[in-house]
């Protein structure tokens, strides 16, 4: 039974013996045999990435240079914040790093390392995804920026959460009804990361279903809809080896809006984690609830950058 610590430890001495290349391939084959380890999977890659940085004294290229999408490109997103984080000219750097292919696993990588340049300060990190020119990958690098502020890795101390209490206790989804037009959308997708965790979510299976409902203070601002598609993306997630009981957890909201966008949660997860053609459809075919089962299928093309 695997441990983030454990898992962790054992992958990095495999990178230090041979190379990142080796230590990912692994990964890839330990998340697809024991899904449970997918809860770990992204933030051991993310430092599977800092790591080869150091090694390879911030050559990106190389360290690129390795098969690098496992675990939802999680190495890719480490390595990005390594070389921001070190950067003496980040403002400048950052909309170079991923020239000139600028695909879209890359700046969300971009989107995680705006934090910690900006010190957890979500509206400067806003101001540095700003600065790229279009308005496709502002949102791709606010995508990263929010998946960081919600889900960040607490064993790190310059990446912790910068949610106040008194805030949240003000507005369950603080900070994502203040936040422009264009970057609302991720916000409410990954608020949700924040509520789980801070609910024991491995321990009280039912704060799935009590995460839609936290999700309707939302309506007023619109950001139900993403809100309750966060949801079914992390239970997803957190539960890869069980999917049908992943759809039952959407099957509890009382809105078939609410149940629908959940789905597309859980299809927008799955076809990230399973890239080969057809997981969609198998996953539809494990619903054991027609209805779930009609949402996943008409969500089946929804495959995005979120993850």
């Amino acid at each position: 039974m695997w441990t983030r610590s454990t898992l962790r430890n054992k992958l990095m001495a495999e990178m230090e013996a041979g190379d990142p290349g080796i230590a990912l391939a692994d990964l890839d084959k330990i998340t697809k045999q024991l899904p449970y380890t997918v809860r770990f999977c992204h933030p051991i890659a993310h430092e599977l990435g800092h790591a080869a940085v150091k090694r390879f004294n911030a050559d990106f290229q190389k360290v690129i240079s390795f098969p690098h999408e496992t675990c939802a490109a999680g190495y890719l997103h480490g390595a990005v914040e390594e070389m921001l984080n070190a950067s003496t000219q980040p403002e400048a750097d950052l909309v170079k790093l991923c020239a000139p292919k600028n695909s879209g696993p890359c700046i969300h990588g971009v989107g995680h390392g705006t934090m910690f340049v900006a010190k957890q300060d979500v509206a400067k990190a806003r101001e540095l995804c700003n600065l790229f020119t279009t308005d496709q990958n502002r949102i791709r690098c606010s995508e990263g920026l929010f998946m960081q502020l919600f889900g960040p890795d607490e064993e790190d101390e310059k990446a912790k959460a910068n949610l106040p209490a008194d805030k949240l206790a003000q507005d369950p989804l603080y900070p994502c009804k203040e936040q422009p037009a264009l970057f609302q959308s991720a916000c409410f997708f990954y608020a949700p990361t924040f509520y789980l965790s801070s609910h024991d979510y491995p321990n009280h299976p039912e704060v799935y279903a009590e995460a839609l409902k936290w999700c309707l203070s939302g309506q007023a601002s619109g950001g139900a809809v993403d809100c309750s598609r966060g949801v079914g993306s992390r239970t997803m997630k957190y539960n890869l080896d069980r999917e049908d009981w992943a759809a039952q957890q959407c099957a509890t909201a009382a809105d078939g809006w609410q149940r629908k966008s959940c789905a597309e949660g859980l299809v927008s997860y799955y076809t990230v984690n399973y890239t080969e053609a057809g997981a969609a459809g198998r996953l539809c075919a494990k619903f054991t609830d027609k209805e779930m089962q009609g949402y996943c299928r008409s969500a089946s093309g929804l495959s995005s950058s979120l993850d």
